[in-house]
């Protein structure tokens, strides 16, 4: 009995370590975060190119380097083509050179099923599911013309496609549930209908035609008051509706074609994410090609895992963790603000390669509790320790214990500033928070000569009243007390005139009586975050560094963690 118990004791021990060892995602106030190895984690990604993770030699080469560059993650195309080459013939040989590869130079991975659909189109597919047209039907245009897009109404498409996948999924299971290198899955690749908003195969027209699925006329209804506004909108426009076709409860527009689409998309992704879950249970996400620059669906993929279509995916996928946006426009701080809601985390999976990409990893984690952020063709970047990303990772790999000890908790802010947007002001507790852009300080020439600035940001996290962290790159805070500007106004007058009755005399602060309390900086050290979050001295910065206590600034090209100490003078 003794050494059942015995036996019975080592083997919880040993499930409990190795199920530690997985992935998941859990709530921290709003914040919800991705914990990897039993602690929080953020990704401090980048994704390889389409072509680049096809051959053994590229992996084998590629994958020192995203070490040397910081990385702690690294986003992996799966291939159905050179997975299943032969219809029923799997090989794993680039699946396990990457697992390999990135256990040996300390990555994690997120790999990304490229199997029926790859960016809308099926060219991922294998050639003997190409050539079998008649069993593996196409989407077709409302002309009547078939499109290289795979049939999300087809069950044989969706046979094929989710054998391909579990196969690969229980490979990964048996090869990695001890390790637990692969902490994300995403299924699919930026699923959407290209020339038309849906698909008019027979089988679409059949379902447009028939009434909306009672499971989402339900979800609506529950959730109303929490609907997507545009979602809220379209339904109201016919009058909330609980029943009847989609023109009949949406209208009949390509924004409904749309939702049809989107729900159908969604319930093919639910099917293969509940053989995701069954076989290796890690987080599941689905990533979006944006609606941007004024394109109507069909134009950019419609019915894409989109932010207004939200509740949509969320109704006909509720295993899929998250919708993540690919963006590659500009206008980033508003297109990362659509995809941070009440029921959606942030997590970037691509975004376009540039040298800005550092500072808005501050940004995302310290505005928006972002779990991760994915620079596109990472292997392309720079691996020099002086590049702008690999010193951003570097900090913010350092910075991972203080960040996400207070995910969620509302004390930290995002900052990030470009040519237009040169200044944010913030206020807590009772403070005054300036906070600009590097370049905005007089004596910098590039104030002056008309030059392009680089994007400057970070984080401002509050650890107490009147003790902060300051960490990024590119930027100027200036503190002052709320209570001081009101006696000032007060004083001055909104027009600069002192209110001493009559016409007034122009006066300049010199000569008003102050009476609240100022604002001080008492301190500005650079540290170190230690692995339990605590800091490490690194340096006093006083005088020039802070211009003589007018302000903490950190220089573009720096990126450092400044531990900030605040302090009321009369």
């Amino acid at each position: 009995m003794k050494n059942w118990i015995l036996f019975l004791a080592i083997s919880l021990i040993t499930f409990g370590q190795a199920n530690a060892q997985r992935s998941t995602l859990q709530k921290q106030g709003t914040a919800t975060q991705l914990v990897v190895d039993g602690k929080p984690f953020l990704i401090l990604g980048g994704e390889l190119g389409n072509s680049s993770a096809a051959c053994t030699e590229d992996i084998e080469r590629i994958f020192p380097k995203l070490q040397r560059m910081g990385l702690n993650t690294v986003l992996v195309p799966a291939y159905w083509d050179l997975t299943e080459p032969q219809e029923g013939q799997f090989d794993f040989t680039l699946t396990d050179k990457v697992i390999r590869q990135a256990r040996q130079n300390g990555l994690k991975v997120v790999f990304l099923w490229f199997g029926a659909w790859k960016n809308s189109m099926s060219c991922y597919a294998p050639l003997w599911f190409k050539e079998n047209y008649k069993k593996y039907p196409r989407a077709y245009t409302q002309s009547g013309k078939p499109l290289e897009i795979a049939s999300a109404f087809s069950e044989n498409v969706y046979q094929a496609d989710s054998r391909a996948f579990s196969g690969w999924m229980k490979h990964i299971a048996d090869i990695d549930k001890e390790e637990g290198t692969v902490i994300m899955i995403q299924i699919e690749n930026e699923i959407g209908m290209l020339e038309n908003a849906r698909d008019y195969s027979k089988e679409a027209n059949a379902l447009f035609n028939a009434p909306v699925p009672a499971e989402l006329m339900k979800y609506l209804q529950k959730n109303k008051k929490t609907l997507h506004p545009e979602m809220l909108r379209k339904w109201e426009s016919q009058g909330c509706k609980k029943q009847g076709t989609w023109q009949e409860v949406f209208g009949a527009d390509i924004y409904t074609d749309e939702l049809f689409m989107a729900w159908h998309y969604a319930r093919y992704v639910e099917r293969m994410a509940q053989e995701a879950r069954s076989i290796y249970n890690v987080p599941l996400y689905v990533n979006a090609a944006m609606n941007s620059r004024n394109r109507k669906p069909g134009e950019y993929p419609s019915a894409g895992p989109l932010a207004h279509l939200i509740d949509v995916w969320h109704c006909g996928a509720p295993s899929i963790d998250l919708l993540a946006p690919d963006l590659y426009d500009n206008g980033f701080t508003d297109w990362v603000a659509k995809y941070k809601l009440h029921n959606n985390p942030l997590f970037i999976p691509e975004i376009k390669l540039t040298d800005n990409n550092g500072v808005r990893a501050f940004y995302i984690f310290g505005e928006h509790d972002a779990i991760g952020i994915s620079p596109f063709s990472i292997e392309d970047g720079s691996d020099s320790p002086n590049a702008p990303l690999v010193k951003s990772y570097k900090t913010l790999k350092e910075s991972m214990p203080l960040l996400t000890r207070y995910q969620g908790k509302g004390v930290m802010k995002g900052l990030l500033f470009d040519q237009e947007n040169k200044e944010r002001i913030l206020y807590q507790d009772d403070l005054k928070i300036i906070c600009r852009h590097f370049f905005t300080l007089p004596w910098d020439p590039r104030a002056r000569d008309g030059s392009t600035w680089p994007e400057g940001g970070g984080i401002l996290l509050r650890l107490a009243p009147n003790e902060y962290i300051v960490a990024g790159s590119g930027i100027v805070i200036e503190f002052e007390k709320t209570t001081e500007n009101q006696t000032k106004a007060q004083a001055l007058g909104e027009d600069g005139f002192a209110q001493t009755g009559g016409k007034g005399e122009k006066v300049t602060s010199d000569k008003v009586t102050w009476k609240g309390a100022r604002c001080g900086i008492g301190s500005v050290d650079e540290v170190k975050v230690n692995e339990d979050g605590t800091f490490s001295y690194i340096r006093r910065l006083n005088g020039d560094q802070d211009h003589q206590g007018r302000h903490v600034r950190i220089s573009v090209g720096d990126f450092r963690i400044l531990h900030v100490k605040l302090y009321e003078y009369k």
